[in-house]
């Protein structure tokens, strides 16, 4: 018996050897997603003022798209799709979130997460999460906080919950607050104030950072910030704001050299530069244009410890590095920062017109590289339309595996775009603002909107105009000449197309 199987050794080893090989070939996938960066601010796209080498060395190992999207204008519903691959208007709910906020995506739902997971990755979340937390606005911070990340996708999840600004200031490793005393338990209000805690706007006094009026910023404050939202207890387990991003930095960087040996999906959802921008002394005043600019340069150094542990460990060569925004950038969005007052000439917004918030170009168009040196050609630009909406799908055609219920989705499968083996991308793309666009080739349609001209708080112009509006990006980038009475067919037909992917009627 013992003489077949040493005389079948070697066909049995040519039979299972290429399984085992293409389960080691899977490329690892490692998702950086910033917060509220703009096309402008990295050096890669322009930026003279600022630079960013290790984010620009991403791009030079890889492909800097400059018509890459995300597919709303703010935060919750950017990353909504992004899971989901659907337009965010096709859940309620899905606006800017409270920090109490229950979970947003069904748990039945086809997740980014879960479909790597369904591929034998293990999948972990570090950083912001900003989709709700459990089943109801009033939660027990104190005990076991679910459902979350780990029941749509995520085997391993530290996050915070919402934005930096709000309350809770904790983490969450899986379902538990870290840090917990239970002597001193967590509550959370965003209706009323609680407990006996100073505020922004009893004892601005306190203030380490000032709060622009009316942005809301000046209730509970938290390492000498006012926050969004009032909350008592918890004192042991409250983050300090210049450690969020060393901590979030370090669990990724661990988790890497953890999951050295089997493919995994890393999302590290990083917190710059949304404010409050409290950098790392180390990093203070180093940019010279104030926080948001140091802030800028730790998100860069956080970027190049990433790159350089997935290389110790190597890693580097066989994984596909995704870094992107989740919209566009805002200076004044709360607090006194300095981004206002030391910008010295630096333009967040690059070619474009309006910011977060904004149904403009720089509210959606964002920076956006993927580097993956076994397989992209390295050095690459390009300007295929392409949308964060689309991984879902164009993952799911590089496994080869078939989506359920796929119409349902707004996802579509570019991936040839994402190797850089297709420069056209999308043939046309819906966004997310206070109204909705739709960019088809080089045509840009915004329905009309009521609402206001320009963000009294954060003066971003938000692209809101009672009439329609029409804008030939490849001649006019910046929108400034609105030819929509001009081209009276071309309006007519993109209009009837969004109203239709809409819903409207």
């Amino acid at each position: 018996m013992q003489s077949i199987i040493n005389y079948f050794k070697p066909l049995i080893f040519l039979l299972f050897f290429p399984l085992i090989s293409n389960a080691q070939d899977k490329p690892n996938v490692v998702m950086i997603y910033v917060d509220d960066l703009g096309y402008g601010d990295l050096s890669a796209y322009g930026g003279t003022k600022i630079k960013t080498p290790n984010i620009d060395a991403l791009a030079q190992d890889g492909i800097r798209f400059t018509n890459g999207h995300s597919s709303a204008a703010t935060c919750t519903p950017s990353r909504y799709s992004l899971m989901t691959g659907k337009y965010p208007f096709r859940k309620s709910g899905t606006g800017v979130l409270p920090g109490d906020a229950a979970l947003i995506i069904d748990q039945e739902d086809l997740t980014l997460p879960t479909l790597f997971k369904q591929q034998g990755y293990e999948t972990a979340i570090v950083g912001k999460w900003h989709l709700g937390l459990g089943e109801q606005v009033e939660k027990d911070w104190n005990g076991s906080v679910k459902p979350g990340p780990l029941e749509v996708g995520y085997n391993y999840s530290y996050i915070f919950p919402a934005t930096a600004d709000r309350v809770p200031t904790v983490f969450l490793e899986g379902h538990s607050v870290m840090g917990i005393d239970p002597k001193d338990p967590i509550q959370v209000s965003y209706k009323e104030k609680i407990g006996n805690e100073p505020t922004g706007l009893e004892n601005p006094e306190l203030l380490k950072m000032k709060a622009s009026p009316n942005h809301g910023h000046n209730n509970t404050i938290i390492n000498g910030i006012g926050r969004i939202g009032w909350m008592t207890g918890g004192n042991q387990a409250r983050w300090v704001d210049e450690e969020v991003t060393l901590t979030f930095a370090d669990k990724a960087i661990q988790y890497i050299r953890e999951h050295k040996n089997k493919p995994f999906f890393l999302s590290y959802h990083a917190t710059e530069p949304h404010v409050p921008r409290m950098p790392a002394t180390m990093f203070k005043g180093k940019s010279g244009l104030g926080y948001r600019g140091d802030a800028i340069l730790q998100l860069d150094h956080t970027v190049g410890e990433i790159v350089r542990t997935l290389k110790d460990n190597g890693l580097y060569e066989n994984t596909i590095v995704i870094f992107t925004s989740d919209n566009g950038p805002v200076l004044d969005d709360g607090y006194e920062d300095g981004a206002v007052t030391q910008l010295n000439g630096h333009n967040p917004f690059g070619p474009f017109r309006g910011g977060k918030y904004s149904a403009f170009e720089a509210g959606t168009r964002v920076p956006f590289i993927i580097s993956w040196p076994k397989e992209i050609q390295k050095g690459q630009t390009s300007d295929a339309l392409v949308c964060q909406i689309d991984f879902l799908s164009s993952f799911a055609n590089y496994f080869g595996t078939r989506i359920p219920q796929i119409d349902e989705l707004d996802s579509e499968n570019i991936w040839e775009s994402f190797i850089g083996k297709d420069k056209t991308g999308r043939e046309f793309l819906v966004r997310s603002a206070g109204t909705n666009s739709i960019t088809k080739g080089h045509m840009k349609y915004i329905l009309p909107s009521k609402g206001q001209a320009v963000a009294k708080l954060t003066n971003i112009e938000l692209g809101n105009n009672p009439e329609d509006q029409l804008y030939d990006l490849e001649k006019d980038p910046g929108e400034k000449n609105n030819i929509a009475k001009q081209n009276p067919k071309i309006v007519k037909e993109l209009k009837e197309q969004l109203i239709k992917i809409r819903g409207l009627k």
